[in-house]
């Protein structure tokens, strides 16, 4: 060890933890500080020609596949982050010699020994991580086969040192402190495996590169823009947690019209960070953060988390060779199941199922928006046994509202009414009366009700409720509607289904009578969308009342509007409703024609 560094005569040693981001930074840092003349990587001479044509491919995703001699396949991911394909890419593209000189080993046993948060080395330094990594495991003997791969191992460096040649070597910090140890004995070959017949390579599958990369793909996104010079920075794994939140809230406001608080935000914070704490990591994996996410908010917003941080950009529909499938527990190359084994240690955990529901994808992005065409449009009728429910729910609740407001206590003298009044003969207890209820029951129905979410007025900029429909009940069970919301079209959840969501709605009893009250030049003195609504549900309702539900009470001139017409408009203010009342009735589907109600359920 010198100059902070590891280093055995022409030999610079870099040790890495595999498939982790820092490290391949720290190879790509030492490659440019010690200049070497050639690479020594930690993979065994038997994979050497399809490892470096999966790598030439990069960053397509690849990987090399082959049958050991007890039937079970093996595979070899070649992923942008990893830090030992850093080491041949820097070497291909330097074109100096790369030496693969591990033994090739079969039924190698995967160790998940605990190791330290990789980011450490952000704070620390390589230097450092690995020194106290070796100091406390300089003791600690292999087994059987870890000792035939490193005595193969120092063999190679050895005949490499004395080339005379500088020699950057690669290799899992899990090999270094015995490796450093049989660097300085003679070493001899070691009998093992020469050559393997049926290596094959494969293209990742797109939906598979969401599920079995060693990094978040978000972040082997944002390594291989720097590492193309798209980015100055070199990525940060914090700084993209934060920024993957912050696209993701961003996502959920397109989308759904909701915005996540400074407080949420807060308790996600520390969610994430005492989970990966209790784990012995210092920030958060993609499962913790899909956990904290869906636990400060919804599915809806694991689901913008997990589909961002999933995403890998670098797909395509003809890769030129055979394309894999591969999922957390098995694969499956050409109908054939295949179990999954790593034969590189490593520090990855057992994949674990991500706690969002999935939803089926389009086979090319913005597909299914192009396929809409909003000609014959038509509700989803799940959605409209929902909002019919509700709106019968309003109704009912606006009259006990009203009847007990209605409702007067007074003495009891010679009747007990509609009840004692516990309440108001406690509080007069020192007058020795009884005070009794009387129920006055409100005269008429409800024939209306309106709903506003957002008023969607004062705002800068576009309308975020722009799209205003019409539509008329199917049969006597529905009401007439009247709405405005998101756009159909502009957020698809499968095809021919739109996800939009509400800004408000009216709901009239009884169906097949409102004309089109956003083009009726009856309604044209409304100053606003809600004004609108509330004028139409006035002049449309049979009944005495008409329900409001708003932020904000209706305004006197529409309260003139409904004296004229002989009504009375009951005000609940929306804060009365649960927020998940609101979440559940605010969202809603358009299905491009009726034919998509026979398929609709497999994607909602």
């Amino acid at each position: 060890m010198k100059n902070n560094c590891l280093q055995w005569n022409n030999i610079r040693f870099v040790p890495i933890v595999h498939g982790k981001m820092e490290f391949a930074l720290e190879v790509a840092r030492q490659f440019k500080e010690y200049q070497p003349d050639q690479i020594a990587v930690e993979y065994p001479s038997t994979l050497t020609d399809r490892i470096i044509q999966g790598i030439k491919r990069l960053p397509l995703l690849s990987a090399v596949h082959y049958e050991e001699s007890d039937g079970v396949f093996t595979y070899l991911l070649l992923e942008p982050a990893d830090a030992l394909v850093e080491a041949v890419r820097l070497s291909l593209e330097s074109d100096i010699p790369v030496h693969f000189i591990d033994r090739d080993t079969e039924d190698y046993p995967v160790d998940y020994t605990p190791l330290p948060d990789a980011y450490a080395i952000t704070r620390i330094g390589h230097f450092q991580y690995c020194t106290e990594y070796i100091r406390k495991h300089d003791k600690i003997e292999g087994s059987r086969e870890d000792i035939l791969r490193e005595k193969t191992m120092a063999y190679h460096l050895q005949r490499l040192n004395n080339t005379g040649l500088k020699t950057l070597f690669v290799g899992g910090i899990f090999h270094i402190p015995r490796l450093l140890r049989m660097i300085d004995m003679p070493q001899t070959e070691v009998i093992g495996i020469r050559k393997r017949t049926g290596v094959g390579l494969s293209h990742i599958h797109a939906d598979s590169s969401r599920e079995i990369l060693s990094e978040m793909p978000y972040q082997s996104a944002a390594y291989e823009h720097y590492r193309s010079g798209k980015t100055d920075t070199p990525p940060d794994r914090m700084k993209l947690n934060n920024l993957l939140i912050e696209e993701a809230k961003k996502e959920l406001w397109k989308n759904d019209k909701e915005e996540l608080s400074p407080v949420q935000m807060d308790i996600l914070n520390k969610f994430a960070r005492n989970y990966a704490m209790i784990t012995g990591n210092l920030v958060p994996d993609f499962y913790q953060l899909i956990v904290a996410a869906r636990g400060v908010a919804d599915d809806n917003f694991a689901w913008e988390v997990w589909n961002l941080g999933s995403d890998y950009p670098w797909q395509t529909s003809d890769p030129g060779i055979p394309v894999i499938e591969l999922s957390g527990d098995d694969l499956f190359l050409n109908h054939r199941r295949i179990k999954l084994h790593r034969r590189i240690k490593g520090t990855r955990k057992r994949l674990i199922s991500v706690p969002v529901k999935r939803r089926k994808r389009e086979n090319k992005k913005g597909e299914w928006k192009d396929r809409f065409k909003g000609d014959y449009i038509c509700s989803y009728p799940p959605e409209d046994i929902v909002i019919e429910g509700y709106g019968h729910h309003l109704k009912k609740r606006a009259i006990e509202i009203r009847s007990e407001e209605n409702s007067r206590v007074v003495p009891f003298e010679c009747s007990m009414l509609d009840g004692l009044d516990l309440r108001e003969t406690i509080r007069n207890m020192g007058k020795d009366k009884i005070y009794v209820k009387e129920n006055r029951p409100l005269r008429g129905k409800v024939g209306s009700v309106v709903v506003i979410f957002d008023p969607d007025i004062d705002k800068d900029g576009p309308e975020e409720f722009p799209w205003k429909v019409t539509w008329l009940g199917e049969h006597s069970q529905e009401s007439d509607m009247a709405f405005y919301s998101t756009p159909a079209g502009e957020v698809m959840d499968g095809p021919g289904i739109a996800r939009c969501q509400y800004g408000g709605f009216m709901l009239s009893y009884p169906p097949m009578r409102v004309y089109d009250i956003w083009k009726d030049s009856f309604f044209s003195g409304a100053r606003n969308k809600p004004e609108r609504l509330l004028m139409a549900a006035i002049d449309y309702c049979l009944e005495k009342h008409v329900v409001y539900v708003a932020p904000e009470p209706p305004s006197g001139w529409c309260r003139g509007v409904a004296e004229r017409y002989g009504k009375n408009i009951i005000y609940i203010p929306i804060g009365t409703i649960p927020p998940a009342t609101i979440k559940k009735i605010r969202m809603f589907h358009v299905l491009d024609g009726h034919h998509v109600r026979g398929y609709a359920p497999q994607y909602l």
